[in-house]
């Protein structure tokens, strides 16, 4: 190897490690170099009260029963939450019919997990 083949050999070492100290990420396109995704926000409780209450409640409705609140992963107070929405729900479906009873079902669920967790945190016992 000449002179330039060992010239061309050291700037290719150089640039390749310069890559690596600064960060390039030369696989996507686009993405400034060393950027990361931001974090994501952790859900609150009433948000997560929301999301699992809801969830079971309307399987609930669809359903003739309730499952187990713990096999549900579920407090008692979050399966208070479910039962009274289905319970409210129930004439609803059967007057109006399924989307209105869901409906309400969502009210009913968004409006117990609001006051359970109005404090930030549940109100009661752990189990509560």
């Amino acid at each position: 190897m000449g002179r330039a083949g060992a010239a061309r050999a050291c700037l290719l070492a150089v640039l390749v490690a310069g890559l690596m100290v600064t960060g390039c990420d030369v696989s996507a396109p686009g993405r400034r170099a060393g950027s990361t995704p931001p974090p994501s926000r952790a859900a609150s409780g009433e948000e997560l009260c929301v999301k699992l209450v809801g969830y079971w409640a309307r399987k609930a409705l669809d359903s003739d029963g309730y499952g187990d609140y713990q096999s549900m992963g579920l407090s008692n107070g979050q399966y208070d939450i479910l039962r009274a929405a289905v319970a409210a729900a129930r004439p609803v479906e059967r007057r109006q019919g399924v989307e209105a009873a869901r409906k309400l079902v969502d009210r009913q669920v968004r409006t117990g997990c609001a006051g359970r967790y109005r404090g930030g945190g549940p109100t009661g016992g752990p189990w509560q």
